[in-house]
């Protein structure tokens, strides 16, 4: 019987640690043929000196149970960095056909401390990393089914976050760069659909090497949770987010595109785009100042006091 992923192959960014690593190895276990990228620097903020050894130990773990992987040592913000990437997935095995975008940093600070390159560096690792990649992709995947090769296989997986859908206080970068990320997947689900290609982008929650003492400080019943006993599979284990992946760029998802969906803990719930709430029409030829505070203010004062767009929704999510 053969294996989901049998004769496809795929990059995972980001991927000697944490999130990235799960998928990669749930790719591999699927049948795909990967490349792991990392740029393997040891602080969660982007600090420290490059290092290829995360990404080798994926890929020789990979190997090991049986598996086809190459490392690639790169910064993937770098425009000829991913150009570079791209062209090694298609050297080393013929072809791309799934692209899983995972790579980032966090530089947490309140948006009236945060410093220029604070901002700069979040956005340009996430948003930039991600653009850079699927630019290279689709290029690849274009240029295929120009050439005349019918059947051309693609799917892209992004990473978003539930900073985006709810917000944080304490990560404009990171939750402007998640936003940007939807907005970047569903332009290229629109755009790259004719050429076989799927985008579609996930919000998982999971405890990893960037977001450990995140959710040690959030309640369980605002989202975090306690680790698990010995034994038992922790609820924000990145296992829980790696079958997900590993659906998304299957053929079973042919007809996924475009989608936003949030992961973690045993769940999987698909976010639909944002909906109207309320409406008001004027009763004249255009609103007045006045006119609006008569119909605005009233509204926003029945709402629940500190809600956000959509934090009741997301936050809340649980397993059942």
């Amino acid at each position: 019987m053969s294996l989901p992923l049998e004769g496809l192959s795929a990059i995972v960014t980001g991927a000697g640690r944490g999130l990235g690593r799960a998928e990669a190895l749930e790719l591999a276990r699927l049948g795909a043929a990967v490349v792991v990228n990392d740029y393997g620097q040891a602080g969660r903020d982007g600090s420290g000196e490059a290092s290829a050894a995360p990404a080798e130990e994926v890929a020789a773990e990979i190997r090991a149970a049986g598996g086809r992987a190459v490392a690639h040592l790169g910064d993937v913000s770098d425009f000829e960095t991913a150009r570079g990437l791209v062209d090694l997935a298609v050297a080393e095995f013929g072809k791309l056909d799934v692209l899983v975008n995972n790579a980032g940093i966090l530089r947490d600070r309140m948006v009236f401390s945060m410093s220029e390159d604070e901002w700069d560096s979040v956005v340009r690792v996430h948003l930039k990393g991600h653009f850079n990649t699927t630019h290279f992709a689709a290029v690849h995947w274009r240029g295929r089914s120009k050439a005349g090769e019918t059947g051309v296989y693609g799917r892209i997986v992004n990473t978003s976050s539930e900073a985006f859908l709810a917000g944080s206080a304490g990560q404009p970068n990171y939750a402007a760069a998640k936003g940007g990320i939807v907005g970047l997947t569903t332009s290229s689900a629109l755009a790259l659909a004719r050429y076989g290609v799927t985008a579609n982008a996930i919000c998982p929650r999971a405890r990893t090497r960037m977001t450990e003492d995140v959710f040690a400080a959030i309640p369980a019943n605002k989202g975090g949770a306690e680790p698990a006993a010995e034994g038992d599979l922790d609820p924000l284990s990145p296992e829980h987010v790696a079958p997900l992946v590993g659906y998304l760029a299957s053929p079973a998802a042919a007809g996924v595109n475009g989608q936003l969906l949030v992961v973690h803990g045993g769940m999987v719930a698909v976010v639909d785009r944002p909906k109207v709430s309320a409406k008001f029409d004027t009763a004249k030829e255009a609103f007045t100042y006045e006119e609006l505070d008569s119909v605005l203010t009233p509204h926003y004062a029945s709402r629940p006091a500190g809600e956000t767009f959509a934090a009741s929704e997301v936050l809340g999510l649980k397993k059942g």
